[in-house]
């Protein structure tokens, strides 16, 4: 579970700083940081959940997992297409030294200093960055489907736990 909380915070924060080099339209790549960090959001809170062995909150996570998973795969699904949309810009930005590509989205952007694209990028090369995108991405979902898994199991163990007798007032079988 920490390493979802994990992936899902660093992957949140780096689209949020770096993202800017390979999403071009204005707020993309803020909302897909965002939804990087709600994921982690949603596992902090499910995190608590489990650790507590509250039946409510996990009814909130059983119930809040399904509707992140619908919107990671669509966010995934988008990625991909914009990803494969914007490869020649990728291209132009490892070819002109890690420079942003539209200089006036880098005047309208709130960070400080931008910086620019990680030499590693443009050392491997589009295919390997894309490659590397589907595959994690589709690790996330993964992850979001074990996620979902988890909550539901330990909600029905704590469903039939309200049935079943423990070792006081007449035993485990209540002989």
């Amino acid at each position: 579970m920490r390493r979802k909380l994990t992936a899902s915070i660093a992957g949140g924060v780096f689209l949020l700083v770096k993202g800017q080099f390979l999403f071009f339209v204005f707020p993309e790549w803020q909302i897909y940081g965002g939804i990087g960090l709600g994921v982690a959001a949603a596992a902090v809170i499910s995190m608590f959940a489990l650790s507590n062995r509250s039946y409510i909150w996990i009814r909130v996570v059983k119930f809040l997992w399904p509707f992140v998973i619908v919107i990671c795969a669509v966010r995934a699904i988008i990625m991909i297409v914009q990803l494969q949309r914007g490869k020649d810009n990728i291209t132009w930005e490892c070819n002109n030294g890690g420079q942003l590509w539209n200089s006036t989205l880098a005047a309208t952007t709130t960070t400080a200093d931008s910086g620019s694209l990680p030499s590693g990028f443009c050392s491997l090369g589009f295919a390997s960055l894309n490659t590397a995108f589907i595959i994690s991405l589709l690790v996330d979902l993964v992850f979001q489907f074990y996620m979902f898994f988890l909550t539901w199991r330990f909600s029905k163990r704590l469903e039939h736990y309200s049935t079943m007798k423990g070792p006081f007032h007449g035993g485990y079988y209540n002989a």
